[in-house]
C-alpha cells in the first residue's frame, strides 16, 4: 500500500462513520494542529488528518521525539499518519541540477496520549463549536479577509445560486439576506473565491477553461480544492463552515471519487492550501514532525 492509499484510506474510513473531516471546525490561532517540537502549524492534507482525531490538545509529535523529552505513550495508542515531502538532487549527464520529490509518511501522535511531558503549552479550546454563528469579532475578520483578497474578481449579487464564471472573472451570488446565517454565506463565498485563484491572472492553474462534467475527475478535484480552501479560510476568520443539508449524498459522492483516484485528496488540499494563502497574501509554510 502506497502512501496516497495509506492518508486515503483514513479519510475514508471518516466518511464511512458519516464525518466529513474538511467539515470540523478549528480555529486558525488557537487550534489549528501544529508540531508540539517546533510549534509551527501542519499544513494540507495534514490538517484533516489530524483535527478529524477530535483531540482538544492541538499539539502532536513523534514516539522518538516524545521518548527523548521524557514522556511515553500510552499502551494501546494508536497513530496518527502525516505526510511530507522529501526532496533530493541529482545531476544528470549534462551537468544540469535535476530535482525531484517523494511522498513519505510518518506517524505522530497527540500530547493527550502521551504521560510525562513538561512543560506542556497552555492552550485555548473556546473556538466556535460545530453549527455555531461566530462572534462579532469573528465576522469582521471573515469580511477582512473577503475584502482583502489581491486582484480579487467581481462580485455581484442578486442570483439565484453561487457560481464562478472564469469567462467573466465574475463570483456570483444571491444576496446576503438569502443565506440562513453569516457563517453559510461566507463558507459559499469562499469556496467560489477559491474555484477564482485558479484564473490565468492569479495562479494560472492548467485546469482552468477546460470542460469538465459534474462527477468526472476534473469537475471532483475542481471542486475537492474549493472545498479545502473554503474549510482553510472559515478556521482562519475563526468560523464553522456550513452543515451540508444532503450530506449523505454529498458523502457518497466523495466516496466514488477517492476510490477512483487515491490522489486526489492529497493533492487537492496542496492546492487548497495554495489557493488560501494566494487569498491572504502569505507564503506557503509546510513543516515536518
Amino acid at each position: 500500500m502506497n502512501v496516497y492509499e495509506i492518508i486515503t484510506n483514513r479519510i475514508v474510513e471518516k466518511l464511512t462513520e458519516g464525518e466529513i473531516p474538511w467539515k470540523r471546525t478549528w480555529n486558525a490561532k488557537t487550534q489549528a494542529p501544529c508540531s508540539f517540537v517546533s510549534k509551527k502549524n501542519y499544513s494540507g492534507i495534514n490538517i484533516f488528518l489530524l483535527a478529524s482525531q477530535r483531540y482538544q490538545s492541538p499539539y502532536w509529535l513523534t514516539y522518538k521525539q516524545a521518548q527523548t523529552l521524557g514522556g511515553t505513550v500510552r499502551k494501546g495508542e494508536k497513530s496518527t499518519p502525516i505526510i511530507f515531502w522529501s526532496f533530493s538532487e541529482k545531476e544528470d549527464e549534462s551537468g544540469e541540477i535535476k530535482k525531484s520529490g517523494f511522498l513519505k509518511y510518518y506517524s505522530v501522535f497527540n500530547t493527550a496520549q502521551v504521560e510525562g511531558l513538561k512543560d506542556l503549552p497552555d492552550f485555548s479550546c473556546d473556538g466556535v463549536s460545530e453549527g455555531l454563528e461566530g462572534s462579532a469579532e469573528e465576522f469582521d475578520m471573515a469580511e477582512e479577509i473577503l475584502n482583502n483578497m489581491p486582484n480579487r474578481p467581481e462580485i455581484k449579487y442578486g442570483f439565484s445560486r453561487a457560481c464562478y464564471s472564469p469567462s467573466q472573472d465574475t463570483i456570483m451570488m444571491p444576496e446576503r439576506a438569502t443565506f440562513t446565517g453569516k457563517s453559510e454565506f461566507y463558507s459559499v463565498i469562499y469556496h467560489e473565491m477559491g474555484h477564482s485563484v485558479d484564473n490565468e491572472n492569479r495562479l494560472n492553474r492548467k485546469n482552468t477553461g477546460e470542460i469538465s462534467h459534474y462527477g468526472d475527475a476534473i469537475y471532483s478535484k475542481n471542486e475537492l480544492v474549493a472545498e479545502f480552501t473554503s474549510a482553510f479560510l472559515c478556521a482562519e476568520a475563526g468560523i464553522s463552515q456550513n452543515v451540508i443539508l444532503n450530506q449523505a449524498a454529498y458523502i457518497q459522492g466523495w466516496l466514488k471519487a477517492l476510490k477512483n483516484d487515491s490522489k486526489l485528496l492529497i493533492s487537492a488540499a496542496a492546492l487548497a492550501q495554495k489557493s488560501a494563502d494566494y487569498i491572504m497574501n502569505r507564503q506557503s509554510e509546510t513543516v515536518e514532525a
